[in-house]
């Protein structure tokens, strides 16, 4: 695949986990008593905001989820510091590993819906956040400039710092501005489907995340041969 038809397919492929991020994190902090499972900072703050008391906010949840975001992005880390640059089979497995995870969880928490305060939540919290380290850190290692797939904190920065408007060029503002915006919808999806219940959110994002780790390793598969002929007529 050419540089530039393979950077688009990264590029789409992160936009669409953004997207489900989105939605796993409404399902948090919704449905899984304020909590995000993507969101760090979201979950830093809350957290230095219960400890000082404040009236309705969680302890045990939020430190739950950075613990298993920070070891499911070690993991990551670990397994994919050993591949190639580039979406390699470490990547598809880490995506797959990542997306099905979540999407068990939806369909269990059908049997087992989770209850405000029950270990069953915490659990849940829990696993969460290791499926969302684990795409953060293959996003990371993918490294599609301004798409981390779980925060858009620095990607609203380089959207305004590197604006005409300041003095910049403007350059890559459409993925910045998309990555926030499905940010965005993700939430309002995810919203809606807590309405119904927390299992179809958890199932949808899992659902659409599998999609996407296998489109990309089709495309990726489709494609390597043609790579290693060249390569080897070269």
């Amino acid at each position: 695949m050419r540089p530039e038809a393979s950077a688009r397919l990264h590029l789409s492929l992160m936009l669409g986990l953004t997207f489900t991020t989105g939605i796993i994190d409404a399902v948090g902090y919704l449905g899984l008593d304020k909590v995000f499972t993507a969101n760090m900072t979201g979950n830093v703050v809350i957290l230095g905001m219960a400890l000082t008391g404040a009236e309705g906010l969680p302890v045990l949840g939020p430190t739950l989820a950075l613990g298993g975001f920070l070891l499911g992005a070690a993991s990551g880390g670990r397994v994919l510091s050993r591949s190639r640059k580039g979406w390699g089979r470490a990547t598809t497995a880490a995506l797959v590993v990542s997306a099905s995870i979540t999407l068990l969880l939806g369909l269990t928490s059908i049997a087992v819906p989770p209850v405000h305060g029950t270990v069953w939540t915490y659990v849940l919290t829990t696993i969460l956040a290791v499926t969302m380290g684990l795409q953060a850190a293959t996003a990371r290692r993918l490294a599609v400039a301004d798409i981390t797939t779980v925060v858009v904190t620095s990607t609203l920065t380089g959207f305004a710092a590197d604006s005409r408007l300041a003095g910049g060029t403007g350059a890559r503002w459409q993925r910045r501005a998309l990555a926030v915006l499905l940010v965005l919808l993700g939430a309002l999806v995810g919203a809606l489907l807590v309405r119904v219940g927390v299992p179809l959110g958890l199932c949808v994002a899992g659902g659409i995340a599998l999609v996407l780790a296998l489109i990309g390793h089709f495309l990726r598969e489709t494609r390597h041969p043609v790579e290693e002929a060249a390569a080897t007529a070269e």
